[in-house]
This record gives structure tokens, C-alpha cells and sequence, in this order.
């Protein structure tokens, strides 16, 4: 990834962090391990992230570094339990929401309320929910857009290239099943590091 393969501003309603010193470093290994960027961010300011294929704990890795090179503000789920102590500050610091998972009040509903409150969000999810092949996507991330009534943004991970890429913004219909499979089929070409979507 070439410094300048990178976009140097981001477009004015996504979701930014404030500028500091580890977006330099970010760019520099991303730039030493050969990774690029292709496509263009939305200028969204609420959307649902999804990214796949999920094969590796490296995704984090390469994605969390193009979070912090871009100086974008992707926020992801996690259970509250993770929120508490020296790790809840690092878990928040990174973009981590807690969510109740036994409330009766659910995920999909605490989620499209927080949409709702916040005039930016930008919201990470992997569809496939595992690093393991799954024959079937976990349905929240669609159910959490469609309940807010955002798109969503699918992003790949294409390793032979070392690319990670961004698609269209998809915007959720009435018809779930054919809203997933249109998304799968989107992400049919691209191989993770161990598998592709399938």
C-alpha cells in the first residue's frame, strides 16, 4: 500500500477520529506489508459495516490498522461484560459498544435506538460471525439496518491481493433472504486467508 493509495481526507459525514501520531505509524506498516485500499467510503454518516470473508484473526489486524491509518470512527458490538475495568477503557477507546445480550429489550433493538440518538455511527459487524465456514450468515446485521433504516456497506478481504476493498452501498429491502444472497453473491470472488464466503 503506497502512502498515497490511501485518501489523505475522508468524506465530511463519515464518522472521524481525532488526528494523532498512530495514524503515521498505521500507514507505514500497512505501506511496509504490501496492503491497499480499493474503492470509496460513502459520504454516509450512519450505516451498517459488514465485513467478510471472516477467516483469520489477521482481519482485525489489517482492518484495524486501515481504521487507524484513515482516522475513521467504526464502531462494533461487544457483551457488557468486556466493558468493565482497564479493558472497558482499551474496548471503548477502539470503538467498542456494550450491549445487553439477555435483556429482553434486544440487540436489534438497542442497536436501531442508538442509530437513532447518534447523528453519526458507523457500525462494524462480521456477517459470518466466526472464523470457521459457516453454510448460513448470522441475520443481525440486516435486521439491525432495516430496523434503522440505514445501508449497508459491505468491505472484503481479498488476501491473494492483499487488498481490502469497498463495495456499493446496498440498501435493505422487504425480502431478507434475497437481500443476503444478493450480498453473498457480491462477495463470491474474493478469497480470505484461509477460505473464501462460499
Amino acid at each position: 500500500m503506497s502512502a498515497e493509495s490511501l485518501p489523505r481526507q475522508l468524506p465530511a459525514s463519515v464518522p472521524q477520529l481525532k488526528s494523532h501520531v498512530g495514524r503515521r505509524l498505521a500507514r507505514w506498516i500497512l505501506r511496509i506489508c504490501g496492503w491497499k485500499l480499493v474503492g470509496d467510503f460513502p459520504d454516509v454518516s450512519r450505516l451498517v459495516l459488514i465485513a467478510a470473508p471472516h477467516s483469520s484473526w489477521w482481519d482485525g489486524v489489517w482492518g484495524m490498522l486501515v481504521k487507524v491509518a484513515l482516522g475513521i470512527d467504526i464502531s462494533f458490538m461487544g457483551k457488557r461484560e468486556l466493558f468493565v475495568g482497564p479493558l472497558g477503557w482499551l474496548v471503548r477507546t477502539l470503538g467498542g459498544i456494550p450491549v445487553e445480550r439477555s435483556s429482553t429489550h434486544g440487540v436489534v433493538e438497542q442497536m436501531s435506538e442508538r442509530f437513532v440518538r447518534q447523528p453519526k455511527l458507523w457500525l462494524g459487524i462480521a456477517p459470518e460471525g466466526t472464523r470457521k465456514p459457516v453454510k448460513k450468515w448470522r441475520t443481525g446485521f440486516w435486521h439491525i439496518a432495516h430496523a434503522a433504516k440505514v445501508p449497508i456497506l459491505p468491505v472484503y478481504f481479498h488476501y491473494p491481493e492483499r487488498t481490502i476493498g469497498i463495495g456499493p452501498l446496498f440498501q435493505p429491502g422487504a425480502d431478507m433472504v434475497a437481500d443476503l444472497q444478493h450480498l453473498r453473491d457480491f462477495y463470491a470472488p474474493w478469497r480470505g486467508k484461509n477460505r473464501s464466503v462460499g
